[in-house]
């Protein structure tokens, strides 16, 4: 059954192989029509999410933000499956990394860095991009499907070159792998996590926010350089990344700091164009104390 549903899957991301970009985002145009007006995917958590973190906002606003953010959603979905057949060189050409003054240093150093990011922009084109863009070795981290061909699919497609992707349930082992050259660990670490016992507690958004403690903690323990990946939409399909310095010398900082750096950098991100940030994620279903 599993290899049935692999076939399946690979036979409908056969398709965006030959459809242009032109007409796979006027499906997305539909996609949001049907998921916004129809469906009404998730919008009492994303209008909920919204109020919450722009108290001072007027309802027309948000309802405004929250359609460009459907918007834009459909826009991620289109592009994460047109991504499992597009070359290296053709996500390169709309996923520009603009700055790696910092991280080239630090390579040429032999040291290997953490880059955190949010779930915002477009983050699934990263790992395809990374190879050829940056002097780090790109190592990201995933969850593992149940369904071992799909997955099996999936590693060979999400990373090209260089690049590698890293189960999250080896990341302890994975920090500690010889890579043959200093590695750019890719961490994507906004999400809501597991238990409030395993979190930091930050300010972020107007609202008491419980942190993953991952990229903090590896970082302190290696005593690896943290750099934050911010992400920009330039326009439909074509995205930068600036890369900024968020900690050279983690073993000399406090618990917690590092992770509210991060998050403060990440809501300036989100403050200036909202719209592309993950809203409808149940960012804060977890309560302090």
């Amino acid at each position: 059954m599993d290899y049935f549903t692999y076939l399946v899957f690979r036979s409908f991301i056969l398709l965006f192989r030959f459809i242009p970009f032109r007409l796979l985002y006027g499906f997305a145009d539909f996609i949001f029509y049907l998921v916004y007006y129809l469906v009404g995917y998730r919008k009492k958590v994303v209008f909920e999410n919204l109020r919450n973190s722009f108290p001072g906002k007027p309802e027309i606003e948000i309802t405004m933000i929250a359609k460009k953010f459907y918007h834009h959603f459909a826009d991620m979905l289109i592009e994460s499956l047109k991504a499992f057949t597009m070359t290296q060189e053709a996500v390169i050409k709309r996923y520009k990394f603009n700055n790696t003054v910092s991280p080239d240093e630090l390579y040429k150093k032999g040291q290997s860095i953490i880059c955190v990011a949010g779930h915002y922009g477009n983050w699934e084109w990263a790992g395809i991009a990374a190879g050829k863009q940056m002097l780090h070795k790109p190592v990201g981290f995933y969850k593992p499907l149940s369904n071992k061909f799909i997955d099996g699919y999936i590693q060979k497609t999400r990373v090209q070159g260089r690049a590698e992707l890293a189960s999250i349930v080896k990341t302890a082992e994975t920090f500690k792998t010889d890579w043959g050259e200093p590695a750019a660990f890719y961490m994507v670490a906004d999400q809501s996590p597991s238990s409030a016992r395993l979190a930091y507690w930050v300010n972020f958004l107007n609202q008491d926010t419980a942190v993953l403690h991952g990229p903090e903690k590896y970082s302190r323990v290696h005593n690896f350089p943290v750099v934050f990946a911010s992400v920009r939409k330039v326009k439909r399909g074509y995205y930068t990344i600036d890369f900024k310095m968020l900690e050279s010398e983690p073993h000399q900082t406090k618990t917690g700091e590092i992770t509210g750096r991060f998050m403060k950098m990440l809501e300036e991100v989100i403050v200036a164009n909202p719209e592309f940030y993950l809203w409808s994620h149940r960012r804060w279903k977890l309560r302090k104390g």
